[in-house]
């Protein structure tokens, strides 16, 4: 969108970056429910996202998708965001992840963030992966919540 005197707007370029990085990572079909299911009390927070963490951070050049994609793994992981986590492992595998990768992650962030949040992470992966097809193992079971 350009200004009264036709230039293009910095705020609009960020919506634009972080649009587009969005859809790459977490596909069009994500995005166009969440923009479908946008409501007038969620349009400043899909706004927000779109431009403060697809636009400013996941845009900066500092690390690649993939090492971000590890490193939103293991906070949410940490975090027990289980909804998010799931969305992340398909975002992971669409950044060239393997399972095996993936399985890492999770393993090196029951080091740092405990044994019960990994494993419970770790079965969430095993769901996305398996219906991805993207296991790569071609066991279906996973680990066991204790």
């Amino acid at each position: 969108m350009s200004d009264s005197d036709g230039r293009h707007d910095d705020k609009d370029d960020e919506l634009e970056a972080g649009m587009r990085v969005r859809r790459e990572v977490l596909g069009d079909a994500h995005v166009d429910r969440a923009i479908a299911a946008t409501t007038p009390l969620t349009a400043p927070f899909q706004d927000f996202i779109t431009r403060a963490v697809w636009g400013g951070i996941w845009s900066r050049p500092g690390l690649d998708r993939r090492t971000r994609s590890c490193i939103t793994l293991a906070v949410l992981a940490a975090l027990g965001r289980d909804g998010e986590l799931a969305l992340h492992v398909r975002a992971a595998v669409r950044n060239g992840l393997s399972a095996a990768e993936i399985a890492e992650v999770l393993l090196h962030t029951a080091a740092y963030a405990g044994v019960p949040a990994a494993n419970h992470a770790l079965a969430i992966a095993q769901r996305v992966l398996d219906e991805l097809g993207a296991t790569g193992t071609g066991s279906k079971q996973g680990p066991h919540e204790d």
